[in-house]
């Protein structure tokens, strides 16, 4: 066994470890995950060194993005209950943090090497991409990585991800391309504005890369749009118009469904004199801010299902969409090779007349002395037409390249086309298979094991999450669990008092919408 997949086994082993304590019910995916990989290996869709597995995060991630001074730390602290994170009016950290449980009584704060190099963390290899498009930055991978820990209950079983403040003019490439994988590896992202800036079409950049660039995205779902310090609203004639500017902003890029928040921090709010509009303030913010935590605390049932929903996802883009490319690539170059060789012969013969003609030798002078030594003769024609050949072949393949890098592209770059095509084009392939390496029938009921038994971690995972029957105690299973949120009734029955009281922003852009009509 290479050293490459010695490496991946005991990756893998070390997270069956740790899933066998937080989350058994995913010990199955992972076995999975390792027939998916064999998989990748064999066809060259995916490296040696490298597994399916290791590309997506197996504990629940929360990230939590904005603009400066839109209250992240705030707000991060008071769902942990503790003063972790930094907060201020000003920028005060320029860092993406992961924050996550520990055991270890005291706190600790490490360096961004300990999530680059840990496959089990959010992030993990973050430098590469980095690298990518930032040389030199890769190196620096503390500069825009930290990791905190702390013994609070809320976080066990999840991880946060705090953002620096974002602003799209002054960000430079990296940290935009972390923003951008945070939120690919996120399974809910809270996405925050400062209601303190009623003008948000000065913040149009920031806006269409935090809202246009993912209410298109099949994962829309997960993101919640929030407008934090809404208390500060309180101090204007009409607040509602405050909370409808942003969702008129919100609306211009695309933003016309889904949950839009109005909050502010009850440990940093700004006094409200007048008690009937404190009271609506505060029914409206802890009414939001309750579906705001229970998204977060049910983010460990998402994940699981996340995950598994990557795994079924990957088998379906090997079998349906990386293979028939695959297909189309070696039929194009088998063509392409075939055209090569007959435009090289055909040229050699040409060049061969003409030079002999010019120097006044007849070309048909040389039959005799091919006819009295034929096999001396074949056996030199063999190997020049094999050189040629095999020249023509990796020409050929190395011309299609390029559509084998777009085709990679189109698959999200997740399935490595280019390296599957070098594999299938290698010397000791056999052109006339024009199948691609590594594919056949064992290989796909390996593909078809793997989707099955994936149905059955859903049924699984079903049974544990779910009782449609409302029979056994499969409710009782589901409070046990680390994922599931703690019971929220009492306060639900506070809130219900006060619903009367708050905003209720559909109806007034429903108005608003009727007057520009008129």
């Amino acid at each position: 066994m290479s050293f490459e997949k010695t490496s991946i086994k005991q990756r893998l082993d070390q997270l069956e470890k740790h899933l066998s304590v937080e989350n058994p019910a995913l010990i199955d995916a992972v076995k999975s995950f390792r027939q998916l990989d064999k998989v990748g290996h064999k066809t060259g869709l995916l490296a040696e060194d490298d597994s399916f597995a290791t590309r997506i995060t197996w504990w629940p991630l929360i990230s939590v993005l904005g603009t400066f001074s839109a209250g992240k730390s705030t707000f991060i602290n008071h769902y942990i209950g503790e003063q972790i994170q930094r907060s201020g009016n000003q920028a005060v950290d320029d860092k993406f943090t992961v924050l996550c449980y520990s055991h270890e009584a005291a706190p600790h704060a490490l360096p961004g090497v300990a999530l680059d190099s840990d496959p089990r963390f959010p992030l993990y290899r973050i430098s590469e991409d980095i690298e990518s498009v930032a040389t030199g930055e890769g190196k620096r991978i503390d500069s825009y990585l930290q990791m905190k820990t702390t013994t609070c209950e809320t976080l066990r079983g999840k991880t946060i991800i705090d953002s620096p403040g974002f602003d799209a003019d002054a960000q430079r490439t990296s940290t935009l391309r972390i923003t951008d994988h945070i939120i690919t590896l996120s399974d809910l992202v809270l996405v925050l504005f400062d209601a303190r800036h009623p003008e948000p079409g000065a913040m149009r950049d920031t806006l269409d890369h935090l809202v246009s660039n993912t209410i298109n995205r099949p994962d829309a779902g997960k993101f919640l749009y929030i407008l934090n310090q809404i208390d500060t609203a309180a101090r204007e004639d009409n607040p509602e118009e405050v909370i409808a500017a942003w969702q008129r902003a919100l609306g211009e890029r695309g933003l016309t469904a889904g949950r839009f928040y109005t909050i502010y921090s009850p440990d940093a709010a700004v006094p409200i004199e007048d008690a009937q509009l404190r009271q609506r303030f505060e029914s409206k913010r802890d009414k939001d801010l309750l579906e705001i935590h229970s998204r977060m605390d049910q983010v460990g049932i998402e994940r699981a299902y996340r995950i598994v929903a990557s795994l079924d996802h990957t088998a379906r883009e090997i079998e349906q969409k990386a293979m028939p490319s695959l297909v189309e690539l070696m039929r194009r170059w088998y063509k392409r090779t075939l055209v090569l060789d007959a435009v090289t012969v055909a040229f050699l013969l040409l060049l061969y007349i003409g030079v002999s003609l010019g120097i006044g030798f007849n070309p048909l002078d040389i039959a005799p002395a091919i006819a009295g030594n034929w096999i001396l003769s074949a056996s030199i024609a063999v190997v020049l037409l094999a050189i040629i050949h095999f020249g023509m072949r990796e020409l050929a393949a190395k011309t299609l390249l390029g559509a084998a890098r777009k085709a990679s592209e189109a698959l999200d770059g997740k399935l490595d086309l280019v390296g599957a095509f070098r594999k299938s084009t290698r010397m000791m392939r056999i052109i006339i298979s024009r199948r691609p390496a590594g594919w056949g029938s064992f290989t796909r009921k390996r593909l078809k094991r793997v989707r099955e038994e994936n149905d059955r971690i859903v049924q699984m995972l079903n049974d544990r999450f779910t009782n449609p029957s409302g029979a056994g105690q499969a409710a009782d299973t589901v409070t046990e669990t680390n994922t599931q949120p703690e019971p929220v009734s009492e306060k639900l029955e506070v809130q219900e008092k006060d619903e009367s009281m708050e905003f209720n922003l559909d109806e007034i852009l429903e108005t608003e919408n009727r007057e520009k009509d008129k």
